[in-house]
């Protein structure tokens, strides 16, 4: 299955593809009560958990019952290839289906990298709460005391940014933006430029009023760990995240667009010249625009670790902070500060030019699920995948991207309660 983009000149309708695929499917929602998807903390955060024996695998059966779901999903999906991790206190369970490079048919297989976009957000996020326990900053500070220029910058507050409360718009919602990005995928952009096609469309609504995912509001807080630490934001996170969780694989490419090998290519319908028999790849393109909002390059071994660490809090947060992050989710949208709740799993969705990603743990099992894809294609009943399938493929069939539509098929296996189906 792919989708098609409208060729030639970028159209306003090339702006809106893009924008839901270098941000999730998220509306502008008023803000709701927070809501609690983990029930049991004492269980759920700990920072001396044991933890799945990586070495160990899952049972046959378990095993079996996964492969299943995968393969059923798999048509329905929008990629040419899946890897697909599962690690819980009896074991791990790895595999890769279809094809890692459609050009030469190199299979699909665990440990090859791919650009895990957005999840990248949840490492910002991780690192500001950090500097916040060790009592560097505030998450009550105003950006205005870090960054200059913002609407309403002396009013919206690093936790604002963080949840996704602070009105500043999306620099991915930026039609000048979108038309250098489409037509220049070389190009990189430095963190001030991201901010100058914000600031043009900001402020969206009054802070801490309204919900809308916004790439900049983790632009934003990237900016701020660097005047925090004094340090480029690589120098930190590697010492902060990376180091101490052992996540060798994990790579921070800066303006570089050169993957680690071993690495799937990933393919897009985004760009002017993609067709639904001829999608772009979009392997290396230029990851400077994403920065602490999409940039970071992982493979499946250092994604289970650090999905377990980041649902768990194990060598990243005390139980304190663990514990007012799992408990800042709010509905309708499930987002917290920089994570996610869906269902009873906590974690994120990364969506990027050629490559979809999850990394979901959930706390009351002590289970780790991620899925990488290298597509950005959706499929099923939605405007973005209708114009390249037929009705009778996309009837019935919900809108899913293809990381997504795996870890739907595969979570209620393992899971206390089944997820929540959507296409993020």
């Amino acid at each position: 299955m792919t989708r098609s983009v409208t060729t030639g000149p970028v159209t306003a309708r090339a702006v809106q593809l893009l924008a839901v695929l270098l941000v999730s499917v998220c509306s502008v929602n008023p803000v709701a009560a927070t809501v609690t998807c983990v029930e049991d903390f004492d269980r759920g955060v700990t920072s001396e958990a044991a933890g799945a024996r990586p070495g160990t695998p899952l049972s046959a059966a378990l095993s079996q019952k996964l492969d299943d779901a995968v393969l059923a999903a798999l048509p329905l999906a929008a990629t040419p290839g899946i890897i697909v991790g599962v690690q819980t206190p009896d074991g791990t369970w790895k595999k890769g289906y279809g094809v890692a490079d459609p050009a030469t048919g190199t299979p699909m297989e665990p440990g090859m990298h791919t650009r895990i976009g957005s999840v990248t957000k949840t490492f910002t996020g991780t690192m500001l709460l950090q500097l916040a326990e060790a009592g560097r900053l505030s998450l009550d500070d105003t950006i205005d005391a870090y960054v200059e220029g913002i609407p309403n910058g002396d009013r919206i507050t690093l936790r604002q940014l963080a949840d996704m409360t602070s009105g500043v718009a999306s620099y991915t919602a930026s039609e000048r933006f979108v038309e250098l990005f489409l037509d220049q995928p070389g190009v990189a952009f430095s963190p001030e430029d991201l901010l100058t096609f914000s600031v043009e469309n900001s402020p969206l609504f009054e802070p801490g009023t309204q919900y809308d995912y916004s790439n900049t509001n983790t632009i934003l807080l990237g900016m701020v760990i660097e005047k925090t630490t004094g340090q480029p934001f690589e120098t930190s996170l590697r010492k902060m995240i990376l180091e101490p969780l052992g996540l060798e694989k994990t790579v921070w490419p800066g303006s570089r667009t050169e993957l680690p090998e071993p690495y799937a290519q990933g393919v897009t319908l985004q760009g002017v010249d993609a067709t639904p028999a001829a999608p772009l790849v979009a392997t290396h393109w230029n990851p400077a625009s994403l920065w602490t909002a999409g940039e970071l390059i992982s493979n499946l071994d250092d994604l289970l670790v650090y999905g377990r660490a980041l649902g768990a809090g194990q060598g990243l947060l005390g139980t304190e902070m663990q514990q007012a992050r799992l408990r800042s989710f709010r509905p309708p949208d499930g987002y917290g500060l920089a994570l996610r709740c869906n269902g009873e799993w906590v974690g994120h969705t990364g969506e990027v030019p050629g490559y979809t990603t999850v990394v979901f743990h959930s706390p009351q099992t002590d289970t780790t699920l991620v899925v990488q894809a290298n597509s950005d294609m959706p499929s099923g009943d939605c405007e973005e995948a209708k114009e390249a399938q037929d009705a009778d493929e996309a009837s019935g069939l919900s809108c899913s991207l293809p990381a997504m539509r795996i870890f739907n098929a595969v979570a209620p296996l393992l899971g206390e309660t089944a997820p929540q189906n959507t296409a993020e």
